[in-house]
């Protein structure tokens, strides 16, 4: 019988299983994507037990390797890496869906590379949010960045290769260059990488107050994938992936294991108590801040639909990273709910995204002038995405910035409350502009032939009743379920709340 403490190991293991799988099935298309189906139904299964099982009062934990002294390869599960599992694999099985309707409908080349870089990216992801401490973490970090790479310049062009250089140096440089030494840091000061509840750091309060600025900046900037700004251009420069890399990087895995690691390791190795009596995240807390605003006000100029998103994600990722600086308790569970309920809201808009590439080919705002009225059904996922990621209710986006702006409140930090809400109009100019003229506004240009798109295989072909010219239906289907859920997420916001409130210090 699989416990909740072997669950860990084999839901590591089975990705990398399913990859080599996939890799073995190169030939036979359909069984190499029933691999990665299979696959992805498994890892979602155990996730989902180890999520039960901390829900119930425990914590499963797995030691593989003590490296040195003090330094081991550890595993221990507690409510925020449960949580970032479950959507991390949840999210992983829906993306595989929509990518065999993507890359079929699309005739990408290169797919069995694509499925494999996908497995090994999502074991890390799934090693990411079971570490027991910063040292297994960083070591998932890296992985992740590694088995990324590929998917990001997937089409081997020069616009590929120089997207590529970027998020690859910029990640490496920020990891390496920053948050290597801030563990090292940290471990001289503590002798032990471990996360604990309270923090690490406040028994060493005397020797690490006159410094836990500087610590604290090294982790803010050294976890690139959180791109705060400046340590963000890799984000929009990874977007020369196609669509499914870009919903995996944005919602699945990349970027949220960056803030899912600062809002660990605020709470687990600094400790809200500690941060709010030196008031060290005080400068991050605007950075953040300041990030929000900035990145929202260039995706407004953006004509590029995947550029807007990607400065969006810069935007809202910054949301999480804010709560965390707030050191509140409810500015941390703002943080975490932010999590759950953007990887819904984006994954949508990435997906509506590839499904209008693929059904008409067009890449521009400018373009979809009219689009929504062959397009209702993924431009309609696309407004309800939209809605949540804005934070307007009954979607899942609006709890979130009510608890940011509940633990905004509990600082005394006013100015970050109008912040908030500047930044929530500055989202509706950038993002319900799109869907209003895609139902509202005449074409720019009459479609003879209703879109260029050539769809086969299991993805099938696009969609054709009447007007209607949709993508693929495994294109659409997967939009349509998360915006679904974000939908859903808003009504079951109190039994998430309640769950991820021992992270911090309540229930």
């Amino acid at each position: 019988m699989i416990t909740p403490g072997l669950a860990i190991p084999l839901a590591l293991v089975a990705p990398l299983l399913g990859c080599l799988a996939i890799w073995l099935l190169d030939k036979s298309p359909n069984l190499r994507e029933g691999a990665t189906l299979i696959t992805a139904v498994v890892l979602l299964a155990l996730t989902v037990m180890i999520f039960l099982a901390v829900g119930s009062g425990q914590q499963p934990g797995y030691m593989l390797i003590e490296v040195i002294d003090g330094l081991p390869i550890e595993f221990k599960v507690e409510p925020l890496g449960a949580m970032f599992a479950v959507i991390a694999s949840g999210l992983w099985l829906v993306n595989s869906v929509y990518s065999i309707g993507y890359m079929r409908g699309h005739n990408e080349k290169n797919q069995t590379r694509f499925y494999m870089s996908f497995a090994v990216a999502i074991s890390a992801a799934i090693g990411v949010a079971f570490a027991a401490n910063l040292f297994t973490l960083f070591i998932f970090y890296e992985i992740l960045t590694l088995s990324t790479f590929p998917l990001v310049t997937h089409y081997g062009d020069e616009k590929a290769r120089k997207g590529g250089r970027i998020y690859l140096g910029v990640l490496m440089a920020t990891s390496i260059g920053l948050l290597l030494p801030a563990i090292v840091w940290t471990y001289a000061i503590t002798g032990t990488t471990d996360f604990t509840v309270g923090g690490i750091l406040i028994d060493h309060k005397e020797a690490v107050a006159p410094i836990t600025g500087v610590l604290l900046g090294l982790y803010a900037f050294g976890i690139g994938k959180a791109a705060l700004m400046p340590a963000h251009p890799w984000l929009p420069n990874a977007m020369v992936a196609p669509t499914p890399v870009s919903a995996f990087l944005h919602a699945v895995a990349v970027v949220k294991a960056g803030v899912f690691s600062i809002l660990k390791i605020v709470v687990y190795i600094f400790g809200i108590d500690f941060l709010t009596d030196t008031g060290a995240s005080i400068p991050f807390m605007w950075v953040a801040a300041g990030s929000i605003l900035l990145a929202s006000a260039i995706a407004m100029h953006k004509d590029n639909l995947k550029a807007r998103l990607a400065y969006s994600t810069v935007s809202q990722l910054s949301y999480v990273t804010l709560g965390a600086m707030l050191a509140t308790q409810m500015g941390v569970m703002g943080g975490a709910m932010q999590i759950a309920a953007h990887a819904l809201g984006k994954m949508t808009l990435f997906m509506c995204a590839g499904a209008i590439y693929v059904a008409h080919h067009k890449t521009l705002v400018s373009e979809m002038r009219g689009l929504g009225r062959v397009m209702p059904f993924t431009f309609g996922a696309f407004f309800l995405g939209a809605m949540s990621i804005i934070g307007l209710p009954p979607m899942a986006g609006s709890w979130p910035k009510f608890l940011l702006m509940l633990g905004a409140a509990d600082a005394g930090q006013l100015a970050i409350i109008a912040i908030l809400m500047i930044s929530s109009i500055l989202n509706v100019v950038y993002l319900l502009s799109i869907p209003v003229q895609a139902f509202y506004m005449s074409p720019t240009v009459k479609e003879e032939d209703g879109g260029d798109a050539k769809s086969q295989g299991a993805g099938g072909a696009g969609i054709q009743w009447g007007n209607l010219k949709e993508a693929p239906i495994l294109c659409i289907a997967p939009p349509l379920f998360t915006a679904t859920g974000a939908f859903v997420l808003f009504f079951f916001a109190d039994p998430l709340y309640n769950y991820l409130l021992p992270i911090a210090g309540g229930g």
